[in-house]
């Protein structure tokens, strides 16, 4: 790992996009959905930062948090288990006379204490929604030398058409900047327009004095959302200037349960996945396993595969997390198989995911298809 310290520290929002995927989130919050067979997302996120040597990371939690807190323990696989700085997980009602937060002004007003104590000039902000391999040392570079007030990360591609059909815009919010000369002129909230747009990725850069200021003023006068309450009304008076910072790196936005299957299936090609994890290790919570058995009579054709599985059976075009059993048999195609999924002989699935434990009964047949994969949730047996 990267030990050089950066002046900055990060804080992390692993709850903002739990409506998109409610299969996934019932029980569990977007930071620890299981993505590329033996990661959660916030492993991401959370890796890049510390491969830049930012050694201060908080996590801003709001609720269904205990998957989270299992996954990511004390922080040793990120060599954050520290004295000084390290992992801070903060749950809801850390103070008295507190609620479950509505947006991250509320959530980032609750630390103000813990952040005034902090000696790190710099603060960066990000959700847990996005799988990426993201160089936070360039971006602050890039924020230091704008002169910025705030700095935003974005990515120059379409909005999925999955996103802009949501049910409940007004909690569920995604972002496009207008950007001239580097500088962002305008913020555009839910836009329905199509084609190629400089789509937001919710990463900001912002002085840590800055940052305690806006949020105090923000907070007395009711504000919620970090983007309309506080970077929208300003940029429009021309009293902060934001910068954008475009990232041409691989990202895999976690958008819909479809979306979901997608970009683990994306990850199926070489050149992906490769764009995602050859230029700086992704670390995740470590699971003591027996490697992958292939028993006599098995086939496996383009698969990602976790160690500790049993294939007995046929696999294609799948992923599959740790410990997943495939019975004698059994044929399996274009699944996503969660930890400990077992696939009994004799069963035939096709455009199928699985949360974790999931039983599918001997001889059963389940097919969905590419546009509406079948999904079965968290120990249900079928």
């Amino acid at each position: 790992m990267v030990n050089t310290n950066t002046n900055a520290l990060g804080i992390l929002f692993p709850n903002v996009y739990d409506e998109l995927v409610p299969e996934l989130t019932s029980e569990r919050l977007m930071a620890s959905i299981p993505f590329a067979s033996r990661y959660r997302m916030i492993d991401f996120s959370l890796s890049s930062m510390v491969n830049c040597g930012i050694d201060n990371i908080t996590v801003l939690v709001r609720e269904n948090y205990f998957s989270l807190l299992d996954h990511l323990g004390s922080g040793r696989e990120w060599d954050l288990s520290r004295k000084n700085g390290g992992l801070n997980i903060f749950p809801p009602y850390a103070q008295k006379n507190t609620g479950v937060y509505g947006g991250k002004i509320g959530l980032m007003q609750s630390i103000l204490g813990f952040l005034k104590s902090q000696k790190e000039k710099y603060v960066i902000l990000s959700d847990t929604n996005i799988a990426m391999n993201f160089d936070f040392k360039a971006l602050l570079n890039a924020h230091i030398k704008s002169e910025a007030d705030v700095t935003v990360a974005y990515t120059k591609e379409e909005i999925p058409q999955s996103i802009m059909k949501i049910d409940n815009p007004r909690k569920v919010m995604y972002y496009t900047l207008d950007i001239d000369g580097g500088e962002v002129k305008n913020m555009h909230i839910n836009p329905q327009e199509s084609g190629v747009k400089n789509y937001s990725m919710n990463i900001y850069v912002f002085a840590r004095e800055t940052l305690i200021k806006l949020i105090n003023e923000a907070f007395v006068a009711g504000g919620i959302y970090l983007e309309r309450d506080i970077m929208l009304p300003q940029i429009n008076a021309g009293t902060l200037k934001v910068c954008g910072y475009e990232y041409e790196g691989y990202v895999s936005r976690i958008n819909s349960l479809k979306g979901y299957f997608d970009e683990n299936m994306r990850l199926l090609e070489n050149k992906n996945l490769e764009a995602l994890f050859e230029k700086n290790p992704i670390y995740t919570k470590i699971r003591d396993d027996n490697p992958t058995r292939y028993m006599n009579g098995s086939s496996a054709t383009n698969v990602m595969v976790a160690d500790g599985c049993v294939i007995e059976g046929e696999v294609e075009n799948s992923i599959l997390f740790r410990g997943v059993k495939i019975g004698k048999g059994a044929k399996v195609k274009n699944a996503i198989l969660m930890q400990d999924t077992v696939v009994e002989a004799g069963v035939e699935i096709d455009y199928v995911i699985t949360d974790k434990k999931v039983k599918i009964s001997e001889g059963k047949e389940l097919r969905g298809t590419e546009s509406f994969p079948i999904f079965i949730a968290k120990r249900q047996v079928v």
